[in-house]
């Protein structure tokens, strides 16, 4: 028998025993640990994603950061993903933010998930942008011209572009301070909060509603709305497949349960969900005009040191400065040839991931600490007791890899008991070519996005279900029912 044994079919994975919506969870709680946390484990999951191992793309961080994006033989083993647009990589961490937030667990020690607080809400209603909204949250919002229910903006420079607005240490004033990560994330920010803002407007222009609460009310449901409809038209069905997704939709849910009120399960949050990092590219146009002469502003994701202290030449978030704003046709496809692609889910992540600046992880420490994304997310697998990916599929009574797909573990050992997040990422390069997740990763992704909205009594799908987007689109003639992340940032304004 395999390490991963059998499951029989007819086990229910168990129902989250916690009946509020605050904690995470399981979804195979039945399942043991893929390993026992030892030191030799340890040793090897670090191993595994080491700088310069075997989940290292090697490329070469010196050279330059448009040579990157333009010279394929720069980066030949890191392919790009025809079918995924750069701007779904950071559409998918913007989603990531609106659902978790896990500030107590360290990567040491042995974590029952269910006594882990979720910091952030577990619906998608854009919490990470309305805060506790005009009341609780009134530093968010404009309360000179805007009446209080408009997001207040600032400028990056004097009749710049637009900004988040930031403290005198430029700290962001957001519902998440995740969203100012890089530079990408935090102009997406930007976008929602103007697109709330024109809704707004239209809601004053097309309805007899005159009482600014109303008015804020009616603005942030159709915001809402608008933002689930292309979470499941259009993120999930790239990201997972349209049969996946219809799947779900008519037959029903299979191993995402809760009693009460959704909750997050750590094969999603810990695992399944991280495979955007093997999506990122090392180095990004963030805009057409940004630098002197009107020219292009091309930079690295992230450098280890930066070059100002006031405008560095990454994309690190954090920063004002006039070019530091992103030009959107490079990320989504506004039909114009600018678009870029981002990279292949596989498990193969940008050299810059296994080098995250002191921003984004203090202090690092070799083995309790590493400032590799990689060896940071397998170690995960030990906090909290993730089963292996050869259990979890077998569970789902969906095809398991063979060892010969997964013959790169072999010398540790995990080519037939492997981490879950590792697996996920080789089951879409073997079942997909990396375009985007196999059967495993992709149900537990859409099952969770979807659940999440079905448990939610203030999302569409449990309101009105037969609700379509009415805001403009893309589409002039209006053929077709439909409402895009295109069609957001031109209504937004930002485009």
């Amino acid at each position: 028998m395999s390490k991963h044994g059998s499951y029989p079919q007819d086990i229910v994975p168990p129902v989250s025993k916690y009946h509020d919506s605050g904690r995470f969870g399981r979804m195979f709680g039945k399942l043991p640990s893929f390993a026992s946390d030892t030191p030799k484990t340890r040793k090897s999951l670090l191993e595994i994603g080491a700088a310069g191992g075997i989940m290292d793309a090697n490329e070469n961080l010196a050279a330059d950061p448009t040579q990157l994006i333009v010279d394929a033989n720069l980066s030949a083993g890191n392919q790009n993903n025809p079918k995924l647009t750069a701007g779904m990589t950071f559409l998918g961490q913007f989603l990531d933010h609106d659902l978790t937030l896990d500030i107590t667990s360290s990567l040491e020690r042995q974590v029952d998930p269910e006594m882990i607080a979720n910091f952030r809400t577990p619906t998608l209603a854009l919490d990470n942008v309305y805060g506790a909204g005009p009341d609780g949250s009134p530093h968010l919002y404009d309360q000179i011209s805007g009446q209080g229910i408009k997001f207040l903006l600032e400028k990056l420079a004097p009749g710049g572009k637009p900004d988040l607005p930031r403290n005198s240490q430029l700290t962001p004033l957001l519902g998440d301070p995740r969203n100012d990560e890089n530079v990408i994330l935090s102009q997406l920010q930007v976008a929602f909060l103007k697109f709330h803002n024109a809704v707004v407007d239209h809601v004053k222009a097309e309805l007899d509603l005159t009482a600014p609460a109303e008015v804020f009310r009616e603005a942030q449901r159709i915001v809402r709305w608008h933002y689930q409809w292309i979470i499941l038209h259009e993120f999930l069905p790239k990201t997972c497949g349209q049969a996946v997704v219809d799947d779900i939709i008519g037959n029903g849910r299979k191993f995402y349960k809760w009693k009460n009120e959704p909750f997050i399960p750590v094969e999603f949050s810990v695992a399944a969900y991280r495979f955007g990092h093997s999506q990122v590219r090392p180095s990004y146009r963030a805009n057409f005009t940004g630098n002197p002469g009107n020219t292009p502003f091309f930079a690295m994701i992230f450098k280890e040191t930066h070059s100002s202290p006031t405008d560095p030449d990454d994309l690190t978030g954090g920063f004002r400065a006039k070019r530091r704003f992103i030009d959107w046709p490079t990320f989504f496809d506004f039909g114009d040839g600018n678009v870029r692609p981002n990279k292949k889910i596989d498990t193969l992540l940008s050299t810059a991931l296994f080098r995250l600046p002191a921003k984004v992880v203090a202090n690092p420490d070799p083995k309790t600490n590493p400032n590799s994304l990689a060896q940071r997310n397998l170690l995960r697998h030990l906090t909290f007791s993730l089963p292996s990916g050869q259990r979890v599929a077998a569970a789902m009574n969906l095809p398991v890899l063979s060892t010969a797909d997964l013959a790169m573990l072999k010398p540790w050992g995990m080519d037939d008991n492997t981490p879950l997040w590792f697996y996920i990422l080789r089951e879409a390069a073997v079942q997909a070519s990396g375009e985007r997740l196999g059967a495993v990763g992709g149900r537990i992704v859409a099952e969770v996005f979807i659940g999440v909205l079905q448990g939610d009594r203030t999302s569409y799908l449990s309101q009105d279900p037969e609700w379509e987007p009415f805001l403009p689109t893309i589409d002039p003639a209006k053929t077709t029912e439909d409402f895009t992340m295109v069609d957001l940032l031109r209504f937004a304004g930002v485009a």
